[in-house]
């Protein structure tokens, strides 16, 4: 009795290790059949784009009479990635960064929504914009890393285009970064490290009541050698990760780190 009992255990173990394991169904992308529609991403991204711009709205805009499409992105989660895609949009396509609004939305851990907005001549350049905007979500959300109390975000480009320019100043051609530290006390020691851990220049610091859409954070923009921004940027990596993990779970990345 008791080798049929390990037998019939046996059988069953094996039975688990030799059934194929399947994979979790992956979501499916969804449309909405209009044709300013172009997709959705990460944080609740969604990319969208107009042909012929209403020539009231093209006033009111403020947008360049040579601008009759406009390709947009609107988040509710993080502006820092969908920023930092569109930098990489820029340098890809025939179109121009008009506008960078940061929207205080606090359904992304104490963080922005966002509002960006290109110009082109041909739908067909603002379209593209838009996808690949969409597309580098993927990638620039990578060393964002959160839980249920806030997020700890790093972002960094080996050459900044106009984006980066428009939405925080940042010198055009030149080694790029910035860190985002929200609940914002923990922000301020991470600027602090990321200062203190190389040779790079300060161009900008916001915080809740200036430069921020009154969010919970702190973020730090700098620039210079690239060896030297990448440094700063880990450095206020390892001890904004360690410092929010206090606060909550262990804060974990949406996809694969890049820097």
């Amino acid at each position: 009795m008791k080798d049929q009992l390990i037998e019939k255990i046996m059988e069953e173990v094996m039975k688990k290790v030799e059934e194929p394991k399947t994979e979790a169904p992956k979501a499916t992308p969804k449309f909405c059949g209009m044709t300013e529609f172009v997709g959705t991403g990460i944080g609740d991204t969604i990319g969208l784009v107009i042909a012929n711009v209403d020539p009231s709205l093209h006033e009111v805009m403020k947008l360049d009479k040579k601008y009759r499409s406009i390709g947009i992105i609107g988040a509710r989660t993080g502006a820092g990635p969908q920023i930092m895609a569109a930098d990489e949009a820029v340098k890809a396509t025939n179109t121009e960064i008009i506008s960078v609004e940061l929207a205080r939305d606090t359904k992304g851990g104490a963080g922005h929504g966002c509002l960006i907005i290109f110009g082109a001549e041909d739908v067909s350049d603002a379209r593209r914009a838009v996808e690949v905007t969409l597309k580098e979500l993927e990638r620039t959300f990578g060393d964002v890393y959160a839980n249920d109390a806030g997020h700890i975000e790093l972002q960094y480009t080996a050459r900044a285009s106009y984006a980066c320019e428009k939405a925080f100043g940042a010198p055009v051609g030149k080694a790029f970064g910035l860190m985002v530290g929200a609940p914002a006390a923990i922000g301020v020691i991470i600027a602090d490290t990321a200062i203190k851990a190389a040779n790079v220049d300060v161009i900008g610091y916001a915080s809740p009541a200036g430069g921020t859409s009154y969010s919970n954070e702190v973020i730090l923009f700098i620039s210079g050698d690239s060896g030297a921004v990448r440094q700063s940027l880990i450095a206020a990596k390892e001890v904004g990760v360690k410092l929010l993990g206090t606060l909550g779970g262990e804060p974990a990345p949406v996809t694969v780190p890049y820097i």
